[in-house]
């Protein structure tokens, strides 16, 4: 894998990246809040599927969080995806440029042009707050942990 395994209390890095309409998408404009980077492989199998389904129903009971999913897809194929199962949520990013946030956050798998299972929890401030890389590419992440972590840095967030 390229880049760093990052850690929590590490300043998030910048990333250069794109949305579903090719819009560049960096770190400062994902926004200022409490965001969840959910890092799959593919949404074309069956874990990376399941983790962005689950992340888009959490979504809509976090309020003060934006939730992400970055891959490697190309950003119509995301969006055929998202239409294709009522993901609305969930915002996409693409990667497939340069992984730039791949490399950035330690996902980057160079050989086969994919990123590994990986979740970041960044607060307002872009300070990360958790970090999961998910061993084996077919496991599913820990997302209680997640979920408990971005509750936790917005609560702090709405208190600041």
């Amino acid at each position: 894998m390229l880049g760093p395994a990052l850690k929590p209390g590490e300043k998030a890095p910048d990333f250069k990246a794109v949305d579903d309409s090719l819009k560049d998408v960096n770190l400062a404009g994902t926004g200022g809040g409490v965001r969840i980077f959910s890092v799959v492989p593919s949404l074309d199998t069956p874990v990376c599927d399941a983790q962005t389904k689950r992340f888009n129903e959490e979504a809509g009971k976090l309020p003060d969080v934006k939730i992400y999913t970055i891959s490697m897809d190309l950003p119509f194929a995301q969006k055929r995806w998202c239409g294709a199962y009522g993901v609305d949520h969930v915002k996409m990013v693409s990667d497939h440029r340069a992984g730039s946030f791949g490399e950035a956050y330690g996902t980057l798998i160079k050989d086969l042009r994919i990123m590994s299972r990986a979740i970041f929890v960044v607060d307002k401030n872009n300070v990360i707050r958790h970090v999961e890389y998910v061993k084996e590419v077919a496991d599913h992440p820990d997302y209680e942990a997640a979920l408990a972590a971005a509750r936790a840095a917005a609560s702090g967030a709405a208190s600041a």
